[in-house]
């Protein structure tokens, strides 16, 4: 958790934060050990830095070779020596002349010294005879340093960017005890089980490709209809809950962008400009402009409020190539995005509005756990302070109106307007930011955009960009990774494999299950190779398909089928009215 999060006061939470503020320092200064031993085995080593992350820690260095897996080992073993000798932290202002010279062989310290602001004074930290350049805090010594485990190295650009050296990260993790470093380990071996790259590739749902373009999704056939009936479900809820559906182009004039402000604070993540007939258009990054031009076609009174527009609209944002991760981070993606134009009187119960549908459609996704935060204004952004405060205000009276318990991001919203982020928890624990209410003052300023109010005079309406799943592409990782590719039957690609036992005598039979089952809306399909029934089964579990329906002389004769579940259970025999019956109701009622 970074540490400019405060914690709005709930129970049990301040001894949550105590014990992860303690397991910051402790794997902080495990990283200034790893550190240490890696200058002791390495002595032409140049240090980057070392922070805790979430569940451990990493330090960047420039070595002369690439390290191996015994290269770890040895480093774990020298820091378990030094770790046994008690070596305390010793912390030490020093002046900027004294750091200069202190570190004049380490050109990447050198660098962050240099670029401190006048006011600030650097500081060391010392232990077991190695020291470097660090704010704190620590443990008091190494004894305090839990059960801990050296995990792979990666490439890493100095300060995260492409223009500066690639440096070796060296990824570790800490613990109070051995259990905790246990069941984190488990942890991480079924996150790499679920992994959405590897599940995605097992089940034929996507592939990129780089040398056509990184960043860029292709969704195979039994992919693209799982996100078929996830955008079916989403049209039809949004319907139900009073929203229209718009659709935009994908380019605009650089005005609407110069309007927007998006090509004052949002230029780095758009691509460069494309020539057409002499004028500059860009590839959207955002929906929001033209759906204010959309607003702006006629003349609106206080009685058309609020406008609910919602666009699953395919936007194309510049991430650098060190960033992109699967479908989690990608350069051209679907957004669920919706705007509300409504009243100043009427934002607060839109706010509620859209939580509750949020927890709606989450939960029908198979998500029932979050984390809420609640983002204030940045440093860099647009409109009035006092504007602002109002804007924090109402998010604010809208979570505790809600009973959400929720955090507070200082810094942490757009340029135009604070927000809303809620990250949803998957089966693991783990939390991914999906949902984001954005509260925006600034572009319906910018636009001049205008209702006439029940006094017959001109008003400003007020604007709030809403994204409920984040992306399809993003949110599909999740989900694949949430349920590891067993998905639940109303969105499982194939949801009933029929498996005869002989080719010869019960094939006319299975395809006359199939063909019955598809008549009821059930994906449905025959295992019509030449294979043992044993290699069909355990090929139809490795699909985790959900209903495997074995065909033989007795099934045929009681017009049943064998039913088996990809968790192994064995139904017996089922006649087929039956089971059409309950597979229906299982995927009808989404559960």
């Amino acid at each position: 958790m970074d540490n400019d999060l405060i914690q709005v006061p709930v129970p049990e939470e301040a001894q949550r934060d105590e014990q992860q503020a303690y397991l910051a320092r402790m794997r902080h200064s495990a990283a200034h050990l790893m550190a240490g031993a890696v200058v002791d085995l390495i002595p032409e080593a140049k240090l980057g830095i070392g922070p805790a992350i979430e569940d451990g820690f990493y330090y960047d260095f420039e070595l002369p070779n690439p390290l191996s897996q015994e290269d770890l080992d040895r480093i774990a073993e020298r820091m378990g020596e030094v770790r046994a000798t008690h070596a305390e932290y010793k912390y030490e202002a020093i002046s900027r002349e004294q750091a200069l010279e202190m570190f004049k062989d380490q050109p990447y310290k050198l660098e962050l010294i240099r670029d401190l602001p006048e006011d600030v004074q650097p500081s060391v930290y010392r232990h077991d005879g190695f020291v470097d350049l660090c704010r704190g805090p620590h443990v008091a010594n190494t004894e305090e340093i839990g059960p801990f485990k050296l995990l792979s190295v990666a490439g890493a650009y100095w300060r995260g960017s492409e223009k500066n050296p690639m440096l070796q990260r060296i990824y570790g993790t800490a613990w109070r005890s051995q259990d905790e470093l246990d069941a984190y380990q488990h942890r991480v071996e079924e996150a790499e089980r679920r992994d959405h790259r590897r599940v995605g590739k097992e089940l034929d749902l996507f592939s990129m490709h780089e040398d056509a373009g990184p960043g860029l999704i292709y969704w195979h056939p039994k992919g693209a209809l799982m996100r078929v009936l996830i955008e079916n479900v989403w049209r039809e809820e949004h319907l139900k809950h009073g929203y229209d559906i718009v659709f935009t182009p994908h380019i605009g004039k650089s005005w609407l962008w110069e309007t927007s402000g998006h090509l004052d604070f949002y230029r780095d993540n758009m691509y460069d400009a494309m020539d057409v007939d002499g004028q500059e258009y860009f590839l959207k990054p955002m929906n929001c402009p033209f759906h204010i031009l959309m607003y702006q076609t006629k003349r609106r009174s206080y009685r058309e409020l609020p406008l609910r527009w919602a666009e699953l609209g395919t936007v194309y944002r510049f991430e650098r190539s060190g960033v992109l991760h699967g479908l989690l981070r990608v350069r051209g993606f679907t957004q669920d995005d919706a705007h509300i134009f409504c009243r100043p009187d009427q934002i607060e119960g839109e706010i509620e509005r859209v939580l509750d549908f949020t927890l709606h459609i989450l939960g029908i996704m198979g998500f029932h756990e979050f984390e809420v935060y609640l983002s204030t204004r940045p440093d860099k952004s647009v409109g009035d302070i006092a504007d602002w405060e109002r804007a924090e205000e109402a998010l604010q009276q809208a979570l505790e109106a809600k009973n959400l318990p929720y955090k507070v991001d200082q810094g942490g919203g757009a340029f135009y307007g604070p927000k809303i982020d809620l990250k949803i928890k998957d089966s693991l624990g783990r939390a991914w930011q999906c949902t984001t209410v954005q509260f925006d003052f600034n572009m319906p300023e910018r636009f001049d955009m205008i209702y006439i109010g029940e006094d017959g005079q001109e008003h400003r309406p007020y604007m709030v960009h809403r994204a409920l799943l984040g992306s399809m592409e993003r949110f599909f990782g999740v989900l694949i990774e949430h349920y590891g590719g067993a998905f639940p039957l109303w969105l499982s690609p194939v949801q009933a494999v029929i498996i005869p036992i002989s080719d010869v005598k019960h094939m006319d039979y299975a395809r006359d299950v199939v063909a019955r089952l598809r008549e009821a809306g059930i994906r449905a399909e025959v295992d019509d190779r030449r294979d043992r029934m044993g290699a069909k089964i355990r090929d139809a579990q490795l699909q985790k398909i959900p209903y495997m329906l074995i065909i033989g002389d007795k099934e045929k004769e009681a017009g049943a089928v064998a039913v088996r579940l990809r968790s192994g259970e064995d139904l017996g025999a089922v006649p087929l009215d039956e089971l059409k019956a309950r597979m229906v109701e299982e995927a009808t009622s989404r559960a």
